[in-house]
């Protein structure tokens, strides 16, 4: 079993960058896919980033191409979403999932209990 905890969420004016962590338990995080999900409220939680277990691979939704990155830190057993230019937009919950890379959800098997991300304008 997995277990995973974000942490980094903050308020934030426009423009401004956070970095998101996702520290992982359990031995099969390293050949676990790894994504990034944002809700806000009264929506639907939706694909922000995705990386591969080896972390050679990303996929990114198209609002945030440009702006974010996902990267891994498999020693450390740790997933990061550096997130710059951040918008009003960008405002959710984020959810970090271990699963099997995809840009779909119910790929993804595990899940955090998220971190508030506040952007104001």
């Amino acid at each position: 079993q997995v277990q995973l905890v974000e942490s980094g969420g903050a308020l934030v004016q426009a423009g401004g960058s956070l970095r998101l962590s996702c520290a992982a338990s359990g031995r099969a995080f390293s050949w676990s896919a790894m994504g990034w999900f944002r809700q806000a409220p009264g929506n639907e939680r939706e694909i922000v980033a995705a990386i591969s277990g080896s972390g050679y691979d990303t996929a990114y939704t198209d609002s945030v191409k440009g702006r974010f990155t996902i990267s891994r830190d498999n020693a450390k057993k740790t997933v990061y979403l550096q997130m710059n230019s951040l918008k009003p937009e960008d405002t959710a919950v984020y959810y970090c999932a271990a699963g099997t890379y995809s840009l779909r959800a119910n790929s993804y098997n595990y899940w955090g209990q998220g971190t508030q991300v506040i952007v104001s304008s």
